[in-house]
């Protein structure tokens, strides 16, 4: 590094302190995968960023020359809140804000699991949904080649900002403002199509611009913390066949039409479930609400809720864990408060239907299974129909559809 400036010196030891520790954290990263981490800065993209505070979000901007403290966070392998409620963190006043985070730089070494299952080479067709910062886009640049990558956003705020900071680098890739759900139906076919946002299904139009033979790298994820990362061929007939990646990653929702997800009533502030109320049935069960928080468990857990079923959760002044299940299509309820001095819980349902009913069956499935793995599970998917699929060593078999 001779010859070099002091700060040119520091993001350059970033850098390589990030494939190190990429690997250190049990990736194997292939020598173009860690050329393009070497060679593509994060830095530009991030130029300012969220860091949590409690359930606030005070916005950190690198300013010239940048510290070892700025980089190091730059250049951890940890995924940086750029937007808050729609406010990205350059938007931002000095002081700490309040809200939902809205935008992130996924962590590289996710990143790098996600890329390195895409399989993309130079004059591969790429397309992703999902631009975010454009980091995730510039390294697919650097794979491909920039005439060769498409990438989409709803946010017209970071597409454009996204682009002119790939253009500051050289690279000029096809970035448009759009809905990902509909993809990039002028651009297509792909021969890679990769999302940096989740789904509960894989939208028909990424089937339709999808080429066959094609890799479709998507994560899935319900309302609850198990997302995982399907990996799929596209096959002739139109369908796609894979399976999921061992990583778990709770990626943001894809963000499509006008209206925006809803979410369930709000938790009281006291733990306590009320003695009666309107149209409700008091129950005990065995199962503490915190099992959804079992990344492990959730993946599981999810295929046995419905689509439109969402979960809010919180902790109780003296720790009590109480967690929320609303499905809005049939306002069925469902307030799981756990017993703080001992095992199982208390239930409050209401509504046509308990929805905690189908969390303790699949939990004793689950077990009775051997508490399978995510990466066990197949999913076998068409723009009609989705199911993920488990084979029992016996060969027994269960499909749920999403």
């Amino acid at each position: 590094m001779t010859g070099l400036s002091a700060e040119r010196q520091r993001v350059l030891a970033a850098r390589v302190g990030l494939v190190r520790s990429m690997e250190r954290g049990g990736l194997v990263l292939s020598a173009r995968m860690a050329e393009a981490f070497l060679n593509v800065p994060r830095e530009p993209f991030v130029p300012v960023f969220y860091r949590r505070e409690g359930d606030r979000f005070s916005p950190w901007a690198g300013t010239r020359p940048y510290t070892e403290a700025w980089l190091a966070q730059v250049y951890a392998d940890d995924s940086l809140i750029t937007e808050v409620d729609g406010v990205h963190a350059e938007d931002a006043g000095p002081g700490p804000v309040t809200g939902v985070p809205t935008s992130s730089s996924t962590a590289p070494g996710l990143m790098a699991d996600m890329l390195d299952a895409l399989d993309v080479r130079q004059g591969t067709r790429v397309l992703e949904i999902g631009t975010g910062s454009g980091y995730n886009a510039a390294l697919l640049c650097r794979l491909a080649g920039q005439a060769h990558v498409t990438t989409v956003d709803r946010s017209k705020r970071l597409t454009d900002t996204a682009r002119d900071r790939l253009e500051a680098l050289g690279m000029a890739p096809t970035v448009g403002c759009a809905d990902g759900a509909e993809g990039a139906p002028e651009e297509a076919p792909f021969d890679r199509v990769v999302a940096t946002c989740s789904v509960r299904r894989v939208p028909a139009a990424w089937f339709d611009q999808c080429a066959p033979g094609g890799l479709m790298v998507v994560p899935v994820k319900g309302a609850l913390a198990g997302g995982a990362i399907a990996w799929l061929q596209k096959r002739a007939d139109g369908t796609a066949v894979g399976r999921f990646l061992h990583t778990p990653a709770a990626f943001m929702p894809l963000l499509t039409g006008p209206q925006s997800a809803p979410t369930p009533p709000e938790i009281p502030e006291t733990p306590e479930v009320p003695e009666a109320e309107v149209g409700s049935v008091r129950r005990v069960s065995e199962l503490s609400g915190s099992v959804l928080d079992d990344w492990t468990f959730s993946f599981f857990a999810y295929l046995h809720l419905s689509a439109s079923t969402v979960r809010s959760f919180r902790q109780g002044p003296d720790g009590t864990h109480v967690t929320v299940l609303f499905d809005p299509l049939d306002n069925s309820y469902a307030r799981v408060t756990d017993h703080p001095s001992g095992p199982g819980a208390t239930v409050l349902t209401s509504g046509c239907r308990d929805l905690w009913e189908p969390i303790e069956k699949a939990h004793a499935h689950w077990l009775g299974l051997h508490r399978p793995r995510r990466e066990w599970f197949t999913l076998h998917a068409a723009p009609d129909r989705q199911t993920v699929a488990y084979t029992a060593p016996d060969g027994r078999e269960w499909r749920w559809d999403l």
